[in-house]
């Protein structure tokens, strides 16, 4: 192969990367635009971190949220999620707890995920305590741009779930948003190329 068709081959696949890119991007947006609320078994909170021993400003939001559905009704059930950062002694999910008790949260409606670091880690350890206490569906609690690649996740770990993003976010300027926006398209497509490459691996 020669030089001009090693660029050929080059700004092919640079074609390629950015037309993916749109095309997640454009979906992801459109994705969050859609909440499918509704009475379920349970409501699963993304874990987003914590800032001086509290929920972070996002991880407020989501909160504030899970309380919004558990207090009309549609989830009886909210289950934390979140590991312990650094320099805490607690849990992300169980600071969230603390916040969500003070909001008039019965104690017995509130199940901690206390293992996970990332957002698969959320949905996959949740999913182990839905099956520890019998609960079958979910709806999952997160910003409007997380969800698309929230649900792709929750589904593949095996959650019937329905998406019930946050109608406010912390995220509100438009550079703040194209900046999540941007970073969610690389991380969604991220997850699909590893979901094409357990599938061929599986087949082989």
């Amino acid at each position: 192969m020669n030089i001009r068709q090693s660029f050929g081959l080059l700004a092919a696949v640079l074609l390629l990367i950015a037309t993916l890119g749109v095309v997640n991007a454009v979906s992801i947006y459109q994705y969050s635009l859609l909440s499918e609320t509704q009475r379920a078994d349970c409501a699963i909170v993304a874990g987003a971190g914590i800032a001086d021993s509290q929920p972070s400003p996002v991880f407020k939001e989501r909160l504030n949220h899970a309380f919004a559905l558990y207090r009309q009704g549609y989830a009886p059930i909210i289950i934390l999620t979140g590991g312990t950062s650094a320099g805490s002694s607690l849990s992300d999910a169980a600071i969230a707890r603390t916040y969500l008790l003070t909001k008039g949260v019965s104690e017995n409606a509130i199940l901690l995920e206390e293992k996970s670091r990332v957002t698969r880690e959320n949905f996959r350890y949740a999913r182990q305590i839905m099956a520890a206490h019998h609960l079958r569906t979910a709806l999952l609690v997160s910003d409007p741009l997380h969800m698309k690649r929230a649900m792709l996740i929750a589904r593949d770990e095996g959650i019937d779930a329905r998406p019930s993003p946050t109608p406010t976010t912390r995220y509100r300027s438009f550079e703040a948003r194209l900046s999540f926006l941007i970073r969610e398209t690389f991380y969604y497509s991220g997850y699909q190329l590893l979901r094409l490459k357990q599938r061929l691996i599986s087949t082989v």
